[in-house]
């Protein structure tokens, strides 16, 4: 299977080709605003442009969109308005959304985000961190928590009116915390904020956050497992599933649904971790 990946050098494209890449089941091509050393095909190009990456969707089967314009986030993300990183990432979702129908791609997956149901969080945080009973399933409506959230439902709607329209499957992967290969384990958000020297081990803050992290994170080898399960799978026309893995209290809950549906089977949970990494 030919596979293209945007935004293919950044911590979920790394994720993927670290664990998938010696798969002889896929071939794939990274394409990406810069250039960086690989044994795969490359390109580099701009998402925003839509002739610079048309190109590289011919001969493709699929398509794993990943890339994200910097600046989308931030602390101004909950403003009504949109600032021009953000309008420039659903320009990005759109041309590759239009490339893939164009050139006949069989699927999409689409690296949506927890985002999209975030208000779930923000409105019961941190005892959605704690109590299990707090949860966003599969039939969760869209309640985005930023104007980063909103980008990711558009983008999912998006694949929707392709997937209905244009007969392309669509898998929307409601991604909860992948982290660099440092920090891929539930303390890896604490751990690197007492590198960064915003708290020390055992504090609060350190302990919300490893609260939060084993609810939230998947790990590296469970996320390139998902794309994979969605990269073989022949039945779903469209849908979504939450990127965690087999934790325990997870609060983003459709783990039944993906295991049905596509296959997905996690082998990490985060409550096995006692401690980081010595």
């Amino acid at each position: 299977m030919d596979v293209l990946i945007t935004g293919a050098h950044g911590t979920v494209g790394t994720a993927i080709t670290d664990h998938l890449g010696d798969d002889d089941r896929y071939n794939f091509t990274l394409l990406d605003v810069d250039d960086a050393p690989s044994p795969h095909e490359t390109a580099v190009a701009d998402v925003r442009a839509y002739d610079e990456i048309r190109p590289h969707f011919e001969g493709q089967d699929a398509v794993v969109h990943l890339a994200l314009i910097p600046g989308t986030g931030g602390p101004d993300s909950r403003a009504l308005g949109w600032n021009e990183p953000q309008a420039d990432n659903l320009e990005g979702i759109h041309n590759v959304t239009e490339a893939a129908v164009d050139a006949g791609l069989d699927s999409i997956v689409f690296a949506s985000s927890n985002h999209a149901v975030g208000m779930v969080e923000g409105r019961n945080a941190p005892d959605v961190y704690h109590d299990r009973g707090i949860v966003a399933g599969h039939d969760e409506p869209h309640r985005p928590d930023s104007r980063y959230g909103l980008t990711k439902s558009y983008g999912e709607d998006l694949g929707r009116l392709a997937a209905e329209a244009h007969e392309i499957s669509f898998y929307g992967l409601r991604l909860g915390a992948i982290r660099d290969p440092a920090y891929d384990h539930p303390y890896g958000d604490a751990e690197r904020g007492v590198d960064e020297g915003r708290w020390e081990r055992g504090s609060d803050a350190y302990e919300e956050q490893v609260a939060r992290m084993k609810g939230l994170w998947q790990s590296r080898r469970d996320l390139a497992h998902m794309v994979a399960c969605c990269l073989d799978d022949e039945s779903v026309e469209w849908d979504h599933f939450y990127g965690v893995s087999g934790n325990e209290r997870r609060w983003l809950d459709d783990l039944e649904h993906a295991r049905e549906t596509i296959g997905y089977e996690p082998q990490d949970d985060g409550e096995q971790w006692d401690g980081p990494p010595a």
